[in-house]
């Protein structure tokens, strides 16, 4: 576009030349303002019968709240029509400041274990195989007790090998592991000095690790030898030990590993953190995501048993894509979208005191328009103006009898004090953002 023109309403006017004024737009722009006060109530027949004058523009840009079809508009007016953001402060990432271009994939397979698969019946296996590979799991992990065995494991593996799933086994049971070789699982966790011949017994390829009493590089290496030696193929885990007790010695054990056998496949459990760290585990996961796209590790197995680590799965999948995709664009993993940012949020621009001062000014009906600015939530009409941190007191100052504005109110000021409190963006009537959790991640 060689000229745009912005079209607004009378109290969005001055917040829209303010921001307008900050950003480098690579065209020229003017605003037309239109005889409405909240631009959300417009629409395109509206805006068709009140916008006689384009200025000059060939593109039109109308708030991104404007009702109707826009192509409508752009056939009257003869130029370009295009809705902008619901919210003025998104402009600059409007304009494609701020999107990076993401990589869609990642060479990171995940492995997401059905923890104690021997105390669920079929179908609650196969419920959680679904959920698991709709999450973005690769290969669905059948973990058993830490002694005895997976009775049924044969039908199992069948029955999950006939929907189309990759499966793997975990466990140290040799009977269990026998008979699910033989249903086809594609891989067996795990394999070390104490138990080395079972290695020879399994058609499938095997994950070693290091020997239980000997955690280190030369054990590993020691038993990785053992299987070349049987012509074994196999997937090294130098095994992640968890928080704070080795976990930086087993990281740097991944490291030399990868140094001195760079073409090994490798896979690291990243369980031992997320499971037995009492955090949320989306930051951990970008984490260790961040560090198998780095070693160039194939696999990551996960789990969600613990409440913190709900999500995990899904977590890994897109923590892998989001390093993925700085690792070829050389740049840092920021700007490209994923969703990781949950719990808080990603920069945005909010209004100043001032700007909603202003706005105030302006207003001339009963309706109420809420704002958060840092931990503060303002909420005014043409006679109120609140300002204020929690939101019951700020209702109980209102004087709203009507039930359905009071439940209108309670809501709206209750997701602004949330917004408030984690330092998230608020605007009114529409839902805080929750990263992947809102279900529009990629």
């Amino acid at each position: 576009m060689s000229k745009a023109l912005f079209v607004t309403g009378k109290l969005a006017q001055e917040a829209l030349q303010n921001i307008l004024k900050k950003i480098e737009l690579p065209f020229s722009y003017d605003v037309a303002v239109l005889p409405i006060s909240v631009a959300a109530l417009m629409n395109v027949t509206w805006v068709a019968s009140k916008l006689t004058d384009l200025r000059g523009a060939d593109t039109v840009i109308l708030p991104g709240l404007c009702q109707g079809d826009e192509e409508v508009l752009s056939k009257a007016l003869g130029v370009r029509v295009i809705k902008g953001p619901k919210d003025l402060k998104d402009l600059p990432g409007f304009f494609g400041l701020a999107a990076r271009q993401a990589t869609v994939s990642s060479n990171v397979q995940i492995l997401a274990e059905i923890v104690d698969a021997h105390k669920l019946s079929l179908n609650e296996i196969i419920e959680r195989a679904a959920y698991y590979k709709a999450q973005g799991a690769s290969v669905i992990d059948l973990g058993g007790p830490v002694k005895g065995s997976i009775p049924n494991v044969g039908e199992i593996v069948a029955t999950l090998k006939g929907l189309g799933y990759k499966v793997s086994l975990d466990t140290f049971d040799e009977a269990t592991a026998l008979e699910a070789d033989k249903s086809g699982i594609d891989l067996y966790l795990s394999v070390n000095g104490s138990n080395m011949e079972m290695a020879r017994k399994m058609s499938c390829p095997v994950v070693v690790i290091p020997d239980f009493e000997d955690k280190t590089v030369s054990s590993l290496v020691k038993n990785a030898e053992r299987l070349q030696e049987m012509g074994k193929s196999y997937i090294v885990d130098p095994v992640l030990d968890p928080l704070p007790f080795g976990l930086a010695g087993s990281i740097h054990r991944f490291v030399e590993y990868k140094a001195r056998y760079p073409k090994d496949e490798m896979l690291m459990g990243t369980g031992n953190l997320t499971e037995l760290t009492e955090a949320d585990s989306t930051g951990i996961n970008a984490l260790l995501l961040g560090i198998c796209v780095e070693l160039n590790v194939n696999y990551v197995l996960t789990t969600e048993v613990v409440s913190w680590a709900r999500g995990a799965v899904r977590e890994a999948h897109l923590a892998g894509m989001l390093n993925e995709s700085a690792k070829q664009s050389g740049v840092l993993p920021k700007g490209f979208g994923f969703g990781l940012v949950t719990a808080k949020d990603l920069p945005f621009e909010s209004y100043s005191e001032e700007e909603i001062v202003n706005i105030h000014k302006n207003v001339t009906d009963k309706n109420f328009r809420i704002f958060v600015i840092d931990d503060y939530i303002y909420v005014f009409n043409s006679s109120i103006f609140l300002k204020g941190k929690e939101a019951g007191e700020l209702f109980a100052k209102l004087d709203v009898s009507d039930p359905g504005h009071s439940f209108y109110l309670g809501r709206e000021l209750e997701r602004a004090s949330l917004a408030a409190r984690l330092g998230k963006k608020y605007v009114q009537e529409r839902p805080l953002n929750w990263g992947y959790l809102s279900g529009d991640d990629i």
